[in-house]
């Protein structure tokens, strides 16, 4: 009786939002928009794009801000003050909103490189084949260039932890190199 019950949980959790949440979402996010856009592909390098990603993604990205895991001098004060249902409505909206193709010139030859080291980290076991994330795992694909560099040096530096270790021990085999040709390759993908 206590499994089928626990399943059942388990499977509203995964329900896609409602139009409701989606539209609480979007009246919560305009705070959002400066940086990551009004439909969460962001106008500037510097700003990762939210629309695409998870919601489950999201809203632990926010609650790690709020709680400290993770830590920006903008995010952290724009989420501490956020509910866990505000949260989640802005998770929702964003990971409701189509995500647009980078607009950035990527290099071919890198690339070409990029898309090798992938393979060799094995990128995609966790990322999945087309880097379109997964539950907490982020899609990749069409990121911002200059974020994905970020991150993954931010990751190899040991100033991103909120990985529970899994990137920050792949970035430590990353040359600067390599992490170029990463987030070119992350970068082209539609």
């Amino acid at each position: 009786m206590f499994v089928p019950l626990v399943a059942g949980f388990l499977s509203l959790a995964l329900l896609p939002a409602s139009g409701q949440d989606i539209a609480a979402g979007k009246a919560k996010a305009q705070a959002c928009a400066a940086c990551h856009g009004a439909d969460g592909n962001s106008p500037s390098g510097q700003f990762p794009n939210l629309a695409g990603q998870t919601w489950r993604y999201i809203y632990i990205q926010l609650k790690d801000y709020k709680e400290g895991r993770r830590t920006d001098p903008v995010m952290t004060p724009m989420a501490t003050s956020l509910s866990r249902q505000e949260m989640i409505d802005i998770a929702n909206y964003f990971a409701a909103q189509p995500a647009k193709p980078s607009t950035y010139k990527t290099d071919d030859a890198k690339i070409k490189l990029g898309k090798a080291k992938a393979d060799e980290t094995l990128c995609s076991m966790c990322h999945l084949g087309a880097f379109a994330g997964q539950n907490e795992i982020p899609r990749v694909a069409g990121q911002q260039y200059d974020y994905v560099v970020k991150q993954l040096r931010d990751f190899k530096a040991r100033k991103r932890t909120n990985d529970a270790g899994n990137m920050t021990s792949v970035a430590q085999t990353l040359s600067d190199a390599d992490i170029e040709n990463l987030a070119q390759y992350i970068t082209s993908l539609r």
